[in-house]
């Protein structure tokens, strides 16, 4: 699948960000928490319910919904996601909001009569991309679960974002300029961010969403109607109607979603525990495996900008990501051979093929313990409309959460003031290979498998340190595990460690981010046996809360920093 990757990624750059922003001052909070989201106006939401006295459960809905009006080209109610839940007593939960594929999906869902793919753009905008929500119910499960505010305060500042207005901001109109195939595809999308010429409205325009409002202040009233009440209807029916097929999305599919809470992944780095998401999500297993895979060398000592620090880096990645083409899918309908492939003895035996100095000639998935043997690497691309936030509260409590709604804009349907996702298209839309079967093919209530990757980690001493995540597809382990290399083995500070070049593996050769430090180590890189090595420009969005000396310091990847100021 990461054959198909380099190119993708070149469209994941944030419109106008050809060079990477300074350094914004990360900002320290002491008294009720900290809070990192993508969106200066979702962080305020986020600490104005830890000023009420709310937990960090209660912060990470708010945020959850303010970014549903302020950032709606990446996440939102209409999608869905992964949070992940570490207490200061070392205790760590998972909640699972992944969409599902209506009942009537099938493996041929995207496949023509003829048994041909159509184009993806095809796929895409149409009923067949839309996956049942799950954000709202996996905000009701942890809410109930962990929630100290009442449920509708939690809905308060969105809906005045929605009511009273938000300014669009450089990289909200970056997205729509470059994505206005789906954000305008229907007539309320065009409505609210396009004007009579068909041109997005320009930075600064200050946009109420009343459609949007209203459909907030409903949930907030009686959370259970958006899965049964007559808007879930409503939207089955046009997602239905939207469906090149006689049978698709239904208002019993709606009725029957549910959020789930799953084991979380967990393993050490330094001694230091890392916890994440486990299936469906792959993100946390390939951050799991990429530490466990490094921690016999000792890259403090290589040093940060040693060529061979990054080789090594690249070198578990190339493993980890082809572990997870084969084997991470929804483990309630595939079998995940989860516990070999985090064994600590398995990842020595990946790691031992990995040398300072040259590079592995063929890269092949491993023989995990428990592992299928009949399963074919599938042919998915990688949700590039997703965001990260993450907060702790005067607990200690920590919250990751990853949401998406996949691609910009989702599917390009508009219902009741929100985007619906495209998670569907997370599937292999073609379900066998050679004859064998995909392991993320579609089926019916099934979720897809996705790159999020929500962590919390736990310093040697078993105290909360940090929670980190990050969005952009396929590069999201990455960017996660890289922060993660910042932060422990050279003491870098939060930001900076957002701010790290970005270096992937993708197809026959390896990526650099352009215009960076790392780019001037493309010539060691090579000589070490990266044959293809080409600078890229790319669109990363990372956030993490990190104690400190001082305290619990917020931080968002530096390279969105003039993306999201407003004039």
């Amino acid at each position: 699948m990461l054959r198909h990757l380099l190119a993708p990624l070149v469209a994941l750059s944030l419109a106008g960000c050809a060079t990477i922003a300074p350094p914004a001052p990360a900002s320290t909070e002491t008294i009720t928490g900290s809070v990192s989201a993508a969106d200066p106006r979702a962080e305020d939401a986020g600490r104005e319910m830890l000023r009420r006295g709310g937990s960090a459960t209660d912060a990470a809905i708010a945020v959850m919904l303010a970014l549903t009006v302020v950032e709606p080209q990446s996440s939102g109610i209409g999608g869905g996601g992964f949070l992940v839940r570490g207490m200061r007593d070392g205790s760590v939960e998972a909640y699972d909001g992944r969409e599902t594929a209506p009942a009537a999906a099938t493996p041929d869902w995207f496949l023509k009569p003829d048994g041909t793919l159509p184009p993806f753009g095809e796929s895409v905008r149409s009923g067949l991309s839309v996956g049942v929500p799950g954000n709202i119910a996996l905000a009701m499960r942890a809410h109930a679960d962990h929630g100290r505010l009442p449920w509708s305060e939690l809905f308060e500042p969105a809906i005045r974002l929605a009511r009273d207005g938000f300014q669009i901001n450089p990289r909200l109109h970056g997205s729509l300029s470059a994505s206005r195939d789906r954000a305008a595809f229907t007539s309320l999308g065009r409505e609210l961010f396009f004007d009579e010429t068909g041109e997005p409205r320009p930075v600064g325009h200050l946009v109420t969403n009343e459609p949007l409002a209203r459909t907030l202040e409903e949930i907030a009233a009686d959370p259970a109607r958006f899965y049964t009440g007559p808007d879930a209807a409503e939207w089955s029916e046009a997602i239905a109607g939207a469906t090149p097929r006689p049978s698709g999305m239904t208002a019993e599919d709606f009725a029957n979603y549910r959020a789930k809470t799953r084991d979380p992944v967990c393993g050490t780095y330094r001694a230091h525990r890392v916890c994440s998401m486990g299936p469906p999500t792959s993100g946390g297993v390939v951050v799991l495996q990429m530490l466990g895979m490094l921690e016999r060398f000792d890259l403090a000592a290589l040093g940060l900008r040693d060529p061979r620090t990054w080789h090594l880096f690249v070198e578990a990645q190339r493993l980890a990501y082809a572990d997870r083409e084969l084997y991470l899918a929804d483990s309630d309908f595939v079998s995940v051979p989860l516990e070999g492939l985090l064994d600590p003895a398995y990842l020595a035996r990946r790691s031992a093929v990995i040398a300072s100095g040259s590079t592995i000639e063929t890269v092949q998935p491993g023989q995990p313990a428990g592992a299928p043997r009949a399963l074919a690497d599938g042919d998915e691309p990688e949700e590039k409309g997703t965001t990260h936030f993450a907060i702790v509260d005067a607990d200690q409590t920590m919250i990751s959460y990853t949401s998406t709604i996949e691609g910009p804009f989702g599917s390009g349907l508009m219902v009741g003031g929100f985007y619906l996702n495209n998670e569907l298209t997370d599937f292999s839309r073609s379900p066998t290979v050679d004859g064998r079967p995909v392991a993320n093919r579609v089926e019916g209530g099934k979720r897809p498998r996705s790159s999020m990757a929500p962590v919390v980690i736990y310093d040697p001493q078993g105290r909360p340190l940090l929670a980190i995540g990050a969005a952009g597809g396929a590069t999201i382990p990455v960017q996660t595990a890289r922060s993660i290399v910042g932060i422990i083995d050279f003491g870098l500070p939060a930001e900076d460690a957002l701010g790290l070049p970005f270096i992937m593996a993708g197809g026959d050769g390896v990526f650099v981010e352009q215009g960076t430090w790392l780019a001037d180590a493309i010539p060691a890189l090579v000589a070490l046996g990266h044959g293809e090595v080409s600078t890229r420009q790319v669109g990363l969005k990372a956030g993490a809360v990190l104690r400190t000396e001082s305290g619990w310091v917020s931080a968002r990847d530096p390279r969105i920093e003039a993306q999201v100021a407003l004039p």
